[in-house]
């Protein structure tokens, strides 16, 4: 599905991760009143009045001072070298916004930081809002009238930490939206979309020409060439495929500022976007920590997804060798036992072939439906051979058991308390059901309902 994005930029510690926060209904950004604790951009959704858009929290937007000038900066020391920086993230977040929000501080007023920034918002067509933060009284929203001198249009104040006048923006945000999705919204060409993804370096660009069989990607030997999500359409075996490249995904502390900090929230947003992930690793430097955590980011976005060995062909061999490493791979991970694991060599086209053929294979395999009365037989028989364990004087019941949706698979659960569902149980009911329906490639989503009891009428 496809959705607006709306940016909030602004000077450091106006409280637009606390703004982010409100607007998204999480804490998912972290939240300091030391300034610059933002730095890079956190992406989530949000939705208002039946519409559905992505709300991005940018790090402090300043202008950049020259050398000559003496920086006088408010930013803590590890955040004042960081100063360019931070305003390119959020001019980059400005550029692909469908709507902008500038926060700024109505307790400290209009500012000469306020204006600089106006001036660079002043340059986009984008619509541009203002939230006057932390108008936390009457005196202060009267105050925060000022900010129209900054001539961007509407001013709207507000207190983030308390929620006062986020209804007001949130209305005008989804009134500028450029187009409206809703959670029913759908455009799709029917396509099967599968994302590359992997650390930088790893042959993502060089899989996608040998999948296409022409240089339509840039390949290089330089990490982080491909800095966007580039979607390349083809047709294999007459299934529509779209093939998502994306940039190379490093550890946090390693992220170069600029342009790359903002491919990683691409490459996230293409994770996101797909059905099939191919998570790539290269087989000469094995598996790493990094690799598992992208594997964590695919399996918390319950995508489907395969492990491609790449340069298979730059490894020395025996007839073990294969088996030996695949064990390593499943060992590290551990947390998605069902992916498939096939090695390559995009440079060679060494079984390249089998990474179509497993994609549409593990996406057939997403959107398998259990009938209701043999999933209620596995589950029944599973707990047969092995009761649930519970340190409560009564056991878990599980009275009904429901496929309700594939894509991914969800499996609802009707039990007499939720409570006595153990995650380890959980999962040992889907490895029952997976003796059955694997759902290769697939994680499978299990929801939990609890059956009130009846109270008697009569006593």
């Amino acid at each position: 599905m496809k959705k607006p994005l709306v940016a909030l930029v602004g000077r450091p510690n106006v409280g637009k991760s606390s703004l982010f926060n409100r607007l998204v209904g999480t804490r998912k950004a972290v939240v300091a009143d030391v300034p610059g604790t933002t730095r890079d951009r956190l992406i989530d959704e949000a939705e208002w009045r039946g519409a559905v858009f992505d709300v991005v929290d940018t790090g402090g937007l300043e202008v950049y001072q020259p050398k000559s000038v003496a920086d006088h900066s408010p930013l803590e020391v590890g955040s004042r070298f960081f100063t360019r920086e931070i305003r390119n993230q959020a001019l980059l977040a400005v550029q692909d916004a469908d709507v902008i929000v500038l926060v700024t501080d109505a307790i400290q007023g209009l500012t000469a930081a306020d204006e600089d920034v106006a001036e660079v918002l002043r340059r986009t067509d984008k619509p541009v809002l203002v939230a006057a933060n932390k108008a936390d009284n009457a005196e202060r929203r009267e105050a925060a009238l000022e900010f129209y001198a900054l001539g961007l249009g509407e001013v709207f104040p507000i207190s983030a930490l308390h929620g006062t006048g986020t209804g007001d923006l949130l209305d005008a945000v989804v009134e500028a939206l450029p187009f409206r999705p809703t959670p029913n919204y759908e455009e799709d060409d029917g396509s099967l979309k599968i994302a590359i993804v992997g650390r930088p370096n790893v042959g993502k660009s060089s899989l996608l020409n040998k999948l296409l069989g022409e240089q339509r990607a840039i390949v290089s030997s330089v990490a982080g060439t491909t800095r966007d999500a580039v979607d390349t359409a083809l047709t294999w075996q007459g299934l529509p495929i779209t093939l998502i490249d994306t940039a190379g995904i490093r550890r946090r502390g390693r992220i170069a500022p600029g342009i790359e900090k903002y491919s990683v929230l691409r490459a996230h947003r293409a994770i996101e976007r797909a059905d099939v992930v191919l998570l790539l690793i290269d087989a000469v430097e094995g598996i790493t920590q990094q690799d598992a955590h992208i594997a964590g980011m695919v399996r918390e976005a319950f995508k489907s997804a395969v492990v491609v060995v790449n340069k298979w062909d730059a490894v020395e061999k025996d007839t073990h060798t294969m088996k030996v490493y695949e064990d390593r791979v499943r060992e590290a991970l551990n947390f998605m036992p069902y992916v498939p694991v096939i090695f390559i060599s995009a440079k060679t086209g060494q079984r390249v072939h089998q990474v179509l053929e497993m994609a549409a294979r593990v996406q057939e395999e997403r959107m398998v439906r259990v009938p209701t009365g043999e999933l209620n037989r596995i589950i029944r028989e599973a707990m047969l051979r092995h009761p649930p364990q519970s340190k409560q004087p009564r056991p878990l019941k599980i009275f009904l058991a429901q496929q309700v949706r594939v894509d991914p698979p969800t499996i609802l659960l009707h039990v007499n308390d939720r409570d006595l569902l153990h995650f380890t149980y959980e999962r040992y009911l889907e490895n029952q059901i997976r003796r059955v329906y694997p759902f290769s490639g697939t994680p499978i989503r299990f929801a939990v309902r609890e059956r009130k009891r009846k109270k008697n009428a009569r006593r």
